[in-house]
């Protein structure tokens, strides 16, 4: 276990690397200089010149990306041309938000995919398992923001049972807090339900055809248990697949959602950054993003590790 754990590690730490160097050089190359829009029109080529040289833009991009990442492990990104603070106390306040949103989306997907997959699976070619494929179809068809104008339509205006947008914050209290979050985790996490419960029935469906689940029934045993016990973990290492797929998904679309609902977190920060030219922000918010994409698919290998202990020795 030790040596897989080694190797995953190893491979977690050479794609936090190179994610990070992709991340740099893209947001790099986009046009725009910062220095001329701190300056604004009004400023001299000296005091550009001065103002570039400040900042380290004339340096040789690997020289600048060496500073940028040793700074990164120290838990420096840098301040933001914008708000004059640092990117990582901008990014700490933002986390509030998107953190609780991505979870809660995760719990809806899950609630919602993992039964309905199963009962899909066990209803093979029968109502259940068509009027789960429509629901699954319905799902991945609508896009996340229209969803979510869907929800805000008939919850908010029609209804009025919650706020079409803003956050209440955790100061007011924690069902206030989450009442601001829960249409948007509904709209985030819809998609990407519809996605597991087709991975979920088809991972399903495959176990059920095995020897061991006949033998299983043929020993008597009810349908719950076979299911529950000896079919459910056995298909869950393409499900935990696609999941964690999905779950870093979860951390990227909430950038979409966010500005939907007018959530303040990392989603909004990362639009406003990006229309100001706010280039240490932009890169400490991918940076976070892709990292935690990284990290998400770093335990989902460990999880592989406990489900099938046979993968740890290959």
């Amino acid at each position: 276990m030790r040596r897989y754990v080694a190797r995953r590690i190893a491979a977690l730490v050479a794609t936090l690397v190179f994610v990070s160097a992709l991340v740099f050089v893209v947001v790099r190359v986009l046009p725009g200089d910062p220095a001329s829009i701190m300056l604004g029109t009004e400023g001299s080529p000296e005091a550009l010149a001065r103002l570039r040289d400040a900042m380290g833009l004339n340096r040789p991009l690997p020289v600048q990306y060496a500073e940028w990442m040793g700074g990164a492990l120290r838990g420096d990104l840098g301040r933001s041309l914008q708000y004059d603070v640092p990117v990582g106390a901008l990014i700490v306040s933002r986390l509030p938000v998107t953190l609780p949103l991505a979870l809660l989306a995760a719990l809806f997907m899950a609630a919602a995919a993992l039964p309905l997959g199963v009962y899909a699976a066990t209803h093979h070619r029968r109502a259940g398992d068509y009027a789960a494929m429509i629901l699954s179809q319905v799902g991945i068809s609508v896009p996340q923001f229209w969803s979510g104008l869907l929800l805000i339509l008939f919850f908010s205006v029609h209804l009025g049972w919650v706020r079409s947008g803003g956050f209440e914050g955790w100061s007011s209290g924690v069902g206030p807090a989450l009442r601001s979050l829960l249409l948007p985790a509904i709209a985030l996490g819809l998609f990407q339900a519809a996605v597991l419960v087709r991975a979920t029935r088809s991972a399903v469906l495959d176990v059920l055809r095995e020897d061991y689940v006949r033998t299983a029934r043929a020993k008597g045993l009810g349908e719950a248990r076979v299911v529950g016990v000896h079919t459910f973990r056995n298909a869950l290492i393409p499900v935990v697949t696609v999941a964690g797929i999905q779950l870093g998904q979860l951390m990227a679309g909430a950038i979409v959602l966010e500005s939907v609902f007018a959530l303040p977190g990392l989603g909004r920060l990362a639009l406003g950054a990006i229309s100001a030219r706010d280039l240490p922000v932009v890169q400490g918010v991918a940076l976070f993003v892709a990292s935690s994409i990284v990290v998400i698919n770093f335990a989902v290998d460990l999880a592989y590790g406990v489900l099938d202990p046979r993968i740890r020795y290959e």
